[in-house]
């Protein structure tokens, strides 16, 4: 699409009850981002109240309209993603603004490939808008959904703001509490005030904190978008004067902050309970229990029993999963072990998930694998001929595996002559369990109930016995690849690399979701790669170069962090190293820096790895933390006059060696060098700037 064009959704799909909009860009330091805003609006264009923008604090509506469903790794970035149920829509709302914002400063024009998408139920992409030169915008309404008649369109709109996240709202008549920017404030202070005085005791001079947040101009909201060439370029919209300031008269500045959206809901106490058990040996009844596990069919008929009965039972769980799949809200029932027909013999499917919503039904059959046993593609393309001819939305597969874009887990055939679509879809257990751990340790759930199933789910999902332990297995390729890379004989295009390289990347992925739901904050791996890259080509890239220097590398994104977390292991030397670059600071004196940092590390592991990064090639000093302790100078280069850049900070392993997830294996390695790292290491270091930080709105003179 163009900007200012237009198109009825119906005109696109016969299946648009349900959409997915997907908001995408490229950062090419893999470190830039931003956050994803809805605002429901009623024909007056403003929200009928605060609880009609969905943003980071308030992710899903009440009645299942609207589901923010977080980032998801892409062939060229990440994707966020929203799910609307348009049936859900209250009469109400004429039009839905899609929009995001940047943070602490940031601008658009920092990233590159700024898009939106929108697909249909069954995943088919129906749309795409590439927004141009977006330049200094710190805000961009990408697109909106819009009412005409009976239908609903879509229109991209790719209008600037200048005022980021609380310019936007504000515009659209989101009231904004004062009191908790000037909490933020007063915390930003407090830290700027202790990094001051530490400085001022190490150097003797004082050092003025200075002031992080950017003083901004107003926002203004689009009256109407009139149709434009796709190198229209991205204006900014000026700031409206506002009623109560006379002509002439300075504006007067006021905080901008979060709008209203606290909502008391039950998480897991962070201290667990003493237990009443008169010794150690007595084992808690649990509702799932995990000891009568024989065979792999008792292992996936009760983790698919166990699964679906919570989905059931536990909305906000259930929601979170068939939203990604192009589900509406409403009642949920959920069945196994079916018999459906299917030529001379019946086919039995491990479950049914059925949705209803507004006299509509939504279905999905589920196949299910636990152990590390793999989907067999005639059984996945059975379920899907019948799901096509019994009318069925889509098939859900689910096993420890991890699917990757452009890299289908089972192959399957579809009959283009048929006018109802099924959608297959794929889930990992790792997945579900990252789900139920943000829930139940970090967002919390209507009521203590649904708090308690949640965790009894995911004990069973952990237990050594239930099969659900995520992906776990290299694939038969990796002993010959690090044997042909030890002795040399491994040439580039060995289709053996890229199945490790693929493997790979289903591990990195895992290590994400698992630290994800341990902090409850966003961990991505980060996609450095150009715009436009096909998912293979870069595959067959990264296996070229495994070839050629026996390492494979990837970056992990970590919210709240100051650098990407960086992990390669070297196959020929048997080495795991996790290391993380931090920035010099902006202000100060690099004795004071150094100082600083190994007093920031006093918990750190002594054998951590310590290097200055300087404006050169050859690098700057370097040492472990144990020898720079006593003598912190060592980091300073000799020549005084060389700038710092930054340091970067390395912890070394030993690989496990064997495939799978055993102690002794590759990927058990790999998890624990990164857990280790983050918790003895990066845990200690400054945190950068709040990511979601108040921001100064200044209001606009005309």
């Amino acid at each position: 699409m163009i900007k200012g064009s237009n198109v009825a959704l119906t005109a696109l799909s016969e299946d648009v009850g349900t959409v997915i909009v997907s908001l995408g860009w490229v950062s090419p330091t893999g470190e830039g981002d931003a956050d994803v805003s809805v605002l429901l609006l009623d024909d007056n264009g403003k929200v009928r109240s605060d609880g009609d923008f969905y943003f980071y604090n308030n992710p899903v509506a009440a009645d299942g309209s609207v589901q923010l469903l977080g980032k998801t790794p892409t062939e060229d970035g990440n994707e966020d993603r929203i799910c609307f149920d348009l049936t859900a829509v209250p009469p109400q709302v004429e039009r839905i603004v899609v929009a995001a914002s940047r943070y602490g400063g940031a601008r658009f024009g920092e990233l590159e490939n700024v898009r939106v998408r929108l697909a249909d139920a069954a995943g088919e992409s129906l749309l795409r808008f590439t927004i141009a030169d977006v330049d200094a915008v710190s805000a961009i309404i990408f697109g909106e959904l819009y009412r005409r008649g009976e239908e609903w369109k879509f229109r991209a709109v790719g209008q600037g703001y200048d005022s980021g996240l609380a310019g936007l709202a504000t515009d659209f008549g989101v009231d904004i509490e004062d009191d908790a920017a000037e909490v933020e404030a007063e915390a930003a202070s407090a830290v700027e005030a202790e990094a001051a005085s530490e400085m001022d005791a190490e150097a003797g001079s004082a050092v003025e904190a200075v002031e992080a947040a950017d003083p901004v101009g107003g926002s203004g909201r689009p009256e109407t978008v009139a149709p434009a060439t796709a190198a229209a370029t991205l204006e900014a919209v000026p700031a409206p004067r506002r009623p109560d300031v006379a002509e002439g008269e300075p504006a007067k500045r006021t905080v901008a902050a979060r709008p209203r959206t606290a909502k008391k809901k039950v998480t897991l106490p962070k201290v667990t309970r003493k237990s009443l058990a008169e010794n150690e040996s007595w084992r808690e009844a649990r509702l799932f229990p995990v000891s009568v596990l024989k065979s792999d069919r008792d292992r996936e008929m009760r983790a698919t029993s166990v699964l679906l009965s919570v989905m059931a039972q536990v909305p906000e769980f259930g929601r979170r999963l068939t939203a990604a799949f192009g589900a509406p809200s409403g009642r949920t029932e959920t069945f196994t072990e079916v018999s459906l027909p299917h030529g001379d013999t019946p086919r039995r499917p491990d479950g049914v998930i059925r949705v209803e919503r507004a006299g509509k039904l939504w279905t999905a059959l589920v196949e299910t694998k636990t152990n590390g046993n793999s989907l067999k593609a005639d059984q996945v393309q059975a379920y899907m001929d019948i799901a096509a001819r019994r009318g069925y939305e889509a098939v859900i597969t689910l096993s420890n595996d991890v699917a990757l874009e452009g890299s289908p887990l089972v192959d399957v055939k579809i009959d283009g002559r048929r006018k109802h679509k099924v959608a297959l879809w794929h889930l990992s257990w790792a997945e579900v369990a990252h789900q139920a751990q943000m829930l139940i340790r970090h967002e919390g759930v209507g009521n203590a109930a649904h708090a308690w199933l949640l965790q009894e789910l995911l004990h069973y999902l952990q237990h050594e016995n239930s099969g659900c332990h995520g992906f776990q297995n290299m694939g038969a390729a990796w002993v010959p690849v690090r044997n042909g890379i030890d002795d040399e004989t491994l040439c580039q295009g060995d289709p053996r690399a890229l199945e490790v390289v693929e493997s790979w990347e289903r591990l990195i992925r895992q290590v994400c979701l698992r630290m994800g739901g341990e902090l409850g904050q966003k961990v991505l791996p980060v996609q450095r790669a150009k715009r436009g890259t096909d998912p293979g080509t870069r595959r067959a890239l990264l296996a070229d170069q495994l070839c050629l220097d026996g390492r494979l590398q990837a970056e992990l994104r970590i919210e709240g962090t100051p650098g990407v977390l960086a992990v390669s292991a070297d196959l020929r030397t048997g080495k795991l190293r996790t290391s993380v670059e931090i920035p010099a600071p902006e202000q100060g004196y690099p004795l004071t820096w150094v100082k600083r940092l190994v007093r920031r590390l006093a918990e750190a592991p002594a054998d951590l790895h310590v290097e200055t990064l300087v404006e050169s090639e050859t690098g700057g000093p370097r040492g472990t933390l144990e020898r720079l302790r006593p003598e912190p100078a060592d980091l300073l280069p000799k020549n005084t006059a060389t700038p710092i850049t930054g340091f970067r900070l390395s912890l070394f392993k030993g690989m496990g060696s064997t495939r799978g997830n055993a102690e002794s294996g590759f990927i058990r390695s790999v998890d624990d060098a990164v857990h280790r790292f983050y918790t003895s290491v990066v845990v200690h270091l400054d945190r950068p700037a709040p990511r979601r930080a108040a921001v100064k709105e200044t209001a606009g003179a005309g």
